[in-house]
């Protein structure tokens, strides 16, 4: 019978191995919190990402994790959709910043960090769209290019 035999690396260097495991350049993968809407506006949801562009103003599909029907993403750092999220409170608001974008109406919400998100307004389904900082100098291009998806997918309406 054989025994062998394993030297364990000391600790310092344990820790230093487990710290540089966690830091690999693949961390550059989005995130986004998935919504978790009634079965109705589920399956909206699931029929707006079957109608989704591969490309969003130039930059390529970057899907967040976890994987979702319910999110998706372009470029890096990501321009975020997530489909089915609940009403933004900033809709009572009669002073809110609104916009039209191809025939898609959005509440526009500037954030502390310099980053915009939009959400649906007088769609069956609210769907937020957030534009990091990095891609604000294009305006509204990104929703242009997500109206005809929106259009096809999410019935005009009020959400509920």
């Amino acid at each position: 019978m054989r025994f062998f035999r394993h030297r364990l690396p000391g600790l310092p260097a344990l820790a230093l191995l487990i710290a540089t495991a966690g830091c690999s350049s693949s961390d550059d993968t989005p995130s986004a919190t998935v919504p978790s809407p009634n079965t109705k506006v589920t399956k909206l949801c699931r029929n707006l990402d079957k109608v989704l562009p591969r490309k969003v103003d130039g930059l390529d599909r970057n899907d967040p994790q976890p994987r979702s029907a319910l999110t998706a993403g372009w470029g890096s750092p990501a321009i975020i959709l997530r489909c089915g999220v609940a009403r933004p409170a900033e809709m009572d608001d009669p002073e809110a910043d609104g916009l039209e974008a191809d025939g898609v109406g959005w509440l526009l919400q500037k954030l502390d960090d310099g980053s915009f998100r939009f959400t649906t307004t007088l769609r069956a389904v609210y769907v937020e769209v957030s534009l990091p900082k990095a891609h604000t100098g294009d305006g509204v291009a990104p929703l242009v290019d997500l109206a005809p998806a929106v259009k096809k997918a999410i019935p005009e309406g009020i959400a509920s």
